[in-house]
């Protein structure tokens, strides 16, 4: 049938048409082509942030997915994920069911609960087994702290993919990475260094006992992590909070910990403007 002949004929001008639009804009008012160069992007890196916390904390889960999940980082791939030890509830087991499936945030190790008996080693140590991929840094990170993730992306993409041990050293004092260890805020091991820590007797043999502290005592041991950054000022205890590594919050900041109260944590939000982007809208009223 000519008309299904015309059809055929014209499929190359359509893909030229196609392919002119997608090079180029149009003016709004004039209608003409505009050329502009489409940007092809991929992340230089990828990062794995466990927020380490408890079962029976789902209103703190569901506010950190809020407060994460309205950022991203055009250098890096970011997860953020949920860990925690064994259920011990009927509860737990539904309600935690639940979040999995809509969500599928979740890593739930095989241990007691506890904060300084293991429960970091089991956290790091698990992550090659029980992980379908690998990833170029793998954060430990505290429920009460609130980090940046553009902020803390950029901060990484000039170090180091291996050997790397970042964080925020202690003593507060110091600003030399080498002197004692990173604070368990938030604290990031390349992926060589989390390896490490599954397979070595070092770790296995030493759990007990400050969680922050006994994974520097294990690097040292180790002699690892030859790449060290600390991170200040960047990373903090929130002003007032702990007069040894306290200050004011600053606009270059990556990390603020010690938000345990929700004043706490909405004077970090409005300082860093988080809900500016609001787009306005008809179906909702704010004053």
């Amino acid at each position: 049938m000519r008309w299904q002949w015309l059809i055929f004929a014209a499929l190359p001008f359509l893909a030229l048409v196609s392919l002119v639009r997608f090079f180029f804009g149009f003016h709004p008012n004039t209608g003409e082509p505009v050329a502009f160069t489409p940007v092809f992007s991929s992340p230089e890196f990828s990062l794995l942030i466990g927020i380490l916390t408890r079962p029976d904390f789902y209103d703190r889960r569901h506010f950190l997915r809020l407060v994460y999940g309205t950022q991203s980082s055009p250098f890096a791939q970011i997860h953020v994920k949920f860990v925690f030890c064994n259920l011990t509830k009927d509860d737990q087991r539904t309600f935690i069911a639940l979040e999995i499936l809509r969500f599928d945030d979740i890593i739930i190790l095989n241990c007691t609960e506890n904060m300084n008996s293991g429960k970091t080693y089991t956290y790091l140590s698990s992550l090659p087994t029980i992980l379908a991929r690998s990833y170029d840094y793998v954060m430990k990170a505290d429920d009460d702290v609130y980090i940046r993730l553009d902020p803390l992306a950029s901060s990484l993409r000039g170090l180091s993919r291996s050997d790397l041990y970042y964080g925020f050293v202690i003593p507060c004092a110091s600003k030399n990475p080498f002197v004692e260890y990173m604070s368990g805020m938030g604290f990031l091991l390349s992926w060589d260094l989390v390896k490490w820590i599954g397979g070595s007797d070092i770790p296995a043999n030493n759990t007990v006992g400050p969680e922050d502290k006994m994974v520097g005592e294990w690097l040292k041991m180790g002699k690892k992590a030859k790449n060290r950054f600390s991170e200040k000022p960047g990373m903090y205890d929130y002003p007032g909070a702990n007069g040894r590594c306290s200050h004011e919050l600053i606009p270059e900041t990556i990390a603020v910990h010690r938000l345990k109260s929700w004043d706490r944590w909405l004077h970090v939000l409005r300082f860093f403007n988080v809900t500016n982007g609001l787009k306005p809208s008809k179906l909702y009223h704010i004053e």
